[in-house]
């Protein structure tokens, strides 16, 4: 059998082309076309995250400042509720005649009513003049209140030490445990800020961003059936009688730092309890600013024997 010999000069090489003509290891582009959606596909989705972390930014913003406002008005009422309440407190003393008892429960013991600083006698206390405890002025409006500072035992300490300050954490320890510890609280309308003063040192800004501060004093009205005692709410111009004031309340406005959109509208209700507050019109750096309202009444622990039965 006779075998053919493969024959190969019949075959030509080939070039393997695309329906186009192209090379298939050439890649296509993108078109004009399809560059600007992928652009405007992009630029949407950067607005939308733009507009949602505004948004978020926005809220974040106001819970701060509204956790601001009532942190400080938090401190604030801490502070004035602590001075009020120590108005008028009196020292006990345990032995005021060094009488020796078989029993400690069988000591005699009386309340000093009067001291005269030995330093300064404008801070001299007299818990019957009732002044020395309570009072306050309706322009600029002001509260006054005072307590007897003495010394006592301390775990801490060998000897006795005077705990009694005032809104300032004054008086200093200096020996002074006769004089009366006072606290003088005053709004300051040009810098809308509450001022905290105490004997003499010079005012201090207690908190900032204050709208409105109002003191008015809960005052038992001696005038009615006897044995049926009622309390009225006056401003330091209706109290004819200091030792007759029972509580004090006290109304803050504070508002916040961050501005916020306010639609028109938005109001509260000032410190006089009628007036109406549209904050979407306030200017100056009370505009677009949120506003938030504090009151709080405070009992003179003293009340029982100051101006009445001492």
């Amino acid at each position: 059998m006779r075998s053919m010999p493969f024959a190969t000069s019949g075959l030509q090489s080939t070039r393997i082309t695309t329906r186009t003509g192209a090379h298939p290891t050439h890649q296509r582009g993108v078109t004009l076309i399809e560059l600007m959606v992928g652009i405007a596909i992009g630029l949407l989705v950067v607005a939308v995250a733009m507009g949602a972390l505004m948004v978020s930014r926005g809220v974040s913003g106001t819970v701060t400042d509204a956790s601001s406002i009532q942190q400080q008005a938090s401190y604030a009422m801490r502070v004035i509720g602590q001075q009020i309440r120590q108005a008028g407190s009196l020292r006990l003393n345990l032995d005021p005649k060094s009488t020796a008892t078989a029993e400690k429960y069988l000591a005699p013991v009386a309340f000093e009513t009067m001291a005269a600083a030995s330093t300064n006698p404008t801070y001299s206390f007299d818990a019957g003049q009732a002044t020395n405890v309570i009072q306050g002025t309706a322009s600029p409006v002001t509260v006054t209140t005072g307590f007897r500072r003495y010394t006592e035992p301390v775990f801490i300490s060998a000897s006795e030490q005077t705990l009694g300050r005032n809104c300032l954490g004054g008086p200093s320890d200096s020996g002074n445990d006769d004089q009366r510890v006072e606290s003088v609280f005053q709004f300051d309308t040009a810098n809308n800020i509450l001022l905290c003063n105490g004997n003499g040192a010079g005012g201090q800004a207690l908190i900032q961003n204050v709208a409105n501060f109002q003191v008015n004093y809960l005052v038992q009205d001696i005038t009615t059936t006897p044995g049926i005692p009622t309390i009225k709410s006056v401003n330091a111009t209706g109290v004819a009688n200091w030792g007759q004031v029972q509580a004090v309340e006290v109304c803050l406005v504070i508002y916040g730092a961050e501005p916020i959109d306010l639609p028109a509208g938005s109001n509260y209700t000032d410190c006089d309890g009628t007036t109406l507050v549209d904050m979407s019109t306030l200017t100056g750096s009370r505009a677009k600013r949120m506003h938030m309202v504090f009151r709080n009444v405070f009992q003179l622990r003293s009340q029982g024997l100051i101006g009445t039965v001492l």
